[in-house]
């Protein structure tokens, strides 16, 4: 997954690293619904991110490398959008 995301963001390894450890963070935090289904709001998200001061990274960047991993985890079928 690592690697698919550098390929597609051009971002280093160490930084994809460091969004995906503050991204788990805030889904650890998130509630399940009733169906054990988290809802995470993407704005949310990358906002959480680069507020963390070891982020030296752009909200735009941020936002790249969320949506190279979704683009991932969807085609591996294990994440989707709620309509």
């Amino acid at each position: 997954m690592m690697q698919y995301i550098a390929d597609k963001t051009k971002a280093s390894q160490a930084n994809i690293a460091l969004v995906l450890k503050h991204e788990q963070a805030y889904i650890n935090r998130a509630h399940e619904n009733a169906k054990g289904d988290v809802d995470i709001d993407g704005d949310d998200l990358a906002d959480y991110i680069v507020s963390r001061k070891d982020v030296k990274l752009d909200e735009l960047t941020v936002e790249n490398i969320l949506d190279a991993e979704m683009d991932y985890l969807m085609d591996k079928g294990h994440a989707g959008y709620i309509d």
